[in-house]
């Protein structure tokens, strides 16, 4: 793949380039349904068995030596998981392609991947800010954080994403990224494990602000323990802000216990 070709964006749809969509979780059936018909998939996951169909046009399981080696190669596999994947792939990954992966945290990716592969693999960290259940109505709109690492080739997977699944980019740095969603996803998700464990919550007698609450919940309540993990664990910043929160809910609690 040269550098100065736009592989995302194909002009005729016979021109479609192959990608290499490694790990078929939810997020990797969520990729393959929005990607498919931009590219030829060749999907890997250790839990398909060779020859199983897949249903999307032109979409075959195959080896994880013959998805690292199309010209755009996705990781969707966990964070907690991606150091050995990196190590699997990188042997298999051709000169002048260009590996991204969809991580929840960026930091760690980025240097994973940087170290992990060949310097003349162009590489770009992303992070969809929605997962299927938000997206369950279509990703037009929504937002996805895109982190240039390393290449040129940043610029036309931007345009791709912009033009033809027509999502909100927000570039960004990844320590910038992790900085922002230790906030954003950390405590989404740290307070929707609270709820979650005080469920039943009220149905009938609600206010539209804990509808609000409640929707938030189920946006999340069925994301992977991985990503659950991911987000409080591998961001560096997610421990002083998940502190900082208890500290203040422990200091609410104290002000509304006293007397007077």
């Amino acid at each position: 793949m040269s550098h100065d070709k736009d592989d995302f964006i194909p002009s005729h749809p016979q021109d479609r380039p192959l990608l290499g969509l490694i790990g078929f979780g939810a997020f990797g059936r969520l990729v393959a349904e929005h990607l498919w018909p931009f590219f030829h998939l060749r999907v890997h996951d250790p839990v398909l068995p060779a020859g199983a169909s897949i249903p999307f046009r032109d979409a075959a399981v195959t080896s994880l030596a013959a998805a690292a080696a199309c010209p755009v190669v996705i990781v969707a596999t966990p964070v907690n998981g991606l150091d050995a994947t990196v190590a699997a792939v990188a042997p298999h990954v051709r000169p002048g392609a260009v590996v991204l992966d969809v991580g929840s945290v960026k930091m760690i990716p980025a240097e994973i991947m940087t170290s992990g592969l060949p310097s003349e693999v162009d590489i770009v960290a992303t992070h969809p800010l929605f997962g299927p259940q938000s997206a369950r109505g279509g990703i037009a709109g929504l937002k996805i954080a895109v982190c240039p690492v390393r290449g040129q080739r940043c610029r036309s997977v931007v345009a791709f994403l912009r033009r033809k699944l027509r999502l909100e980019v927000i570039l960004t740095t990844p320590e910038a990224h992790d900085r922002e969603a230790a906030v954003v996803q950390g405590l989404t998700h740290l307070i929707a494990k609270v709820l979650v464990q005080m469920e039943p919550l009220p149905t009938s007698m609600t206010t539209r602000s804990f509808d609000l609450l409640v929707e938030a919940i189920d946006m999340v309540r069925h994301d992977a323990p991985e990503v659950f993990h991911a987000i409080e664990r591998s961001n560096p910043f997610s421990p002083a802000v998940r502190d900082r929160f208890i500290e203040l809910a422990s200091m609410l609690n104290a002000d509304l216990d006293a007397p007077g």
